[in-house]
């Protein structure tokens, strides 16, 4: 495997705290200090003339910017409006849905937890019901996906939800596979990518889901409140924002661009976070998620390798993130008796920040961005020994 480049020349064009070690953008994502500065201008541009950056040129604002993230996600602007985030997108394809009782929506047992509850509203309210298909963690193969979602479609599923990259064990899933087989059988899909925008190449009309919705703010580094969510042609006229406003009547773009007044600036900042991420690398965009990758799976052999543990998924379902099984502390250990929030609060005592969580098994997930190289990982081994008992 080829070492990823050093980030000592990038880490600057973050403002993270340089005393704190970041492997956890997955979570929140980092907005680069040059971006934030172009936010700055247009919120600045807004203060001085409200009216007219608001009822002025916005429209013709976001129609630019819709129109870079476009081509980079492989879709037609048309099918394309901005929300604040991806959960906000699912709620609003969700509550969009006119359900029967015994109706399901299909989900997995990784499905995002502020996505399930959503779900779970909407089938209550209506008599419909949540089926949950089983994903195992660890797994040794896409395939077991795939069954574990075929044997929970029924002839009453409706609509299956599904993360295109799962937020606690980091897979990537065969989403272009599970696509094809639900529409093969009439069934819509509403994609979950909340970590897929800059994370994986994407090109939403071959993968052809009826919903897609991912986050800017992750791993394209736009500022906090960017996301997108892609309607596919055949179903705009379903699909409403779960706020009605003046928009209402006009159309998918018109209804979503418009749900009363909020600080558009995170949305127009995408097109420079597309530019300055981009020109990062000589290779762009490609090279910058290939450089992710490599440097997401040599962290993961490393800690693997500390622990003396097995990988939980081959390399073809890892992005830039990676989770890992944690083991059961020896006696004694600091880990002893501590839960994920309070193993969280040890390593960021010790100036570590990352992710962990109790489900399907205790995890610990890495993220690799730019800023990040493979002593920081080196670090992170040695404390997870020390915090589980073997160093």
């Amino acid at each position: 495997m080829d070492r990823p480049a050093p980030s000592d020349r990038f880490a600057s064009l973050w403002r993270l705290d340089p005393k704190v070690l970041y492997l956890n953008h997955g979570s929140f994502g980092a907005c680069p200090a040059a971006v934030l500065r172009v936010q700055a201008r247009l919120r600045a541009e807004m203060e001085r003339e409200p009216v007219d950056f608001l009822e002025g040129t916005l429209a013709g604002r976001l129609d630019a910017a819709r129109a870079m993230l476009a081509r980079f996600i492989g879709a037609d602007a048309a099918d394309v409006v901005f929300v604040p985030n991806a959960t906000t997108a699912v709620n609003a394809v969700l509550r969009s849905l006119t359900l029967e009782p015994g109706d399901e929506l299909l989900l997995t047992s990784q499905t995002y937890g502020a996505c399930r509850k959503s779900a779970e509203f909407v089938a209550a309210r209506s008599g419909a019901r949540v089926v949950t298909a089983p994903l195992p963690f660890p797994l040794r193969s896409e395939e077991e996906v795939l069954t574990a979602v075929r044997a929970a479609v029924s002839r009453r599923t409706r609509l299956a939800l599904l993360d295109h990259v799962t937020s606690p064990t980091a897979l990537v899933l065969p989403i272009e596979r599970l696509v094809s087989e639900f529409n093969a059988r009439g069934i819509d899909t509403l994609i979950d990518g909340a970590h897929a925008p800059g994370m994986v190449p994407l090109d939403l009309r071959r993968i052809g889901a009826a919903y897609y919705t991912g986050n800017a703010h992750k791993w394209l580094c736009a500022p906090k409140g960017a996301a997108f969510l892609h309607v596919r042609a055949d179903r705009h006229a379903r699909v409403h924002p779960t706020v009605i406003s003046h928009g209402y009547g006009g159309g998918l773009r018109a209804e979503f661009d418009w749900t009363g007044t909020c600080d558009p600036t995170p949305w127009l900042c995408i097109p420079a976070a597309l530019e300055h991420l981009g020109a990062a690398l000589a290779g762009g965009w490609p090279e910058l998620m290939a450089r992710n990758r490599s440097l997401a799976l040599e962290a993961r052999a490393l800690l693997l390798d500390a622990l003396g543990a097995v990988p939980p998924c081959p390399e073809s379902m890892v992005g830039s993130m990676a989770s890992i099984v944690l083991p059961t502390p020896r006696p004694g250990a600091p880990a002893e008796g501590l839960d994920c929030r309070q193993l969280h609060g040890w390593f960021r005592a010790r100036g570590i920040e990352t992710w962990l969580f109790p489900e399907p098994a205790p995890l610990l997930r890495i993220s690799a961005q730019l800023y990040n190289e493979l002593g920081q990982y080196r670090r992170l081994a040695a404390t997870l020994r020390e915090c589980f008992g073997d160093g």
